[in-house]
């Protein structure tokens, strides 16, 4: 009898073992949005615009922001020279530093070498974690050119004692196959915005 009491004991334990290992499945609507959370965190530089459809960065040092939704560790964070320029190859690792909650992490690095013609250059930022079973890619396009202007004449006209007329003429100096001829200022990769003149009534 007590091993049969035994033997009932050992068979309901391993039934209690086997119901809590087993899934649920939560009814329609239960539990859905909760706890959910991106893998990919998301990915910010100092100096970055948005043109159209594509993320411009400043060349030179700048700073990278890595935040995660929730704490995250390790992270491992390149950037690449080219599209093609995976961790794998030859991509360059940042040194990343986090916050105390392991949710966000920076680190510095120098983008673009304008002596290297390599303005306008597109490749990809790679984040990696041990969360994830591939890398989180984000594209940037590098903007190491200065924008150009034309040489600017200014010209002063029928002075008189209400004053003088000012005119500005501008010649274009440089140009390149993606700008508009027409225009004598410019910036052949991320655009030109503005441009602005000073006046001053005295010498400074």
């Amino acid at each position: 009898m007590k091993k049969l009491l035994l033997v009932l004991l050992v068979v309901t334990l391993a039934s209690f073992l086997l119901v809590g290992c087993t899934p649920t499945t939560p009814a329609e609507g239960e539990g859905e949005g909760e706890g959910e959370v991106s893998i990919c965190p998301t990915v910010s530089v100092t100096t970055q615009v948005a043109v159209g459809t594509k993320t411009y960065i400043k060349g030179g040092k700048q700073t990278i922001t890595v935040t995660f939704a929730v704490p995250t560790e390790p992270v491992a964070v390149y950037v690449g020279a080219g599209l093609k320029s995976a961790p794998s190859s030859d991509a360059e690792e940042v040194v990343m530093y986090a916050d105390a909650d392991k949710k966000v992490y920076t680190g510095d690095f120098v983008f673009g070498h304008a002596d290297d013609g390599d303005d306008c250059g597109e490749a990809y930022i790679y984040v990696d974690t041990c969360l994830e079973c591939d890398y989180c890619k984000y594209p940037y396009t590098v903007d190491t050119g200065k924008p150009f202007i034309g040489t600017v004449e200014v010209c002063v006209e029928g002075c008189s004692c209400d004053g003088c007329i000012l005119t500005f003429t501008s010649k274009k100096t440089a140009d390149c196959d993606s700008c508009d001829p027409t225009v004598y200022c410019g910036d052949c990769c991320s655009g030109f915005a503005s441009w602005s003149v000073q006046i001053y009534n005295k010498e400074i």
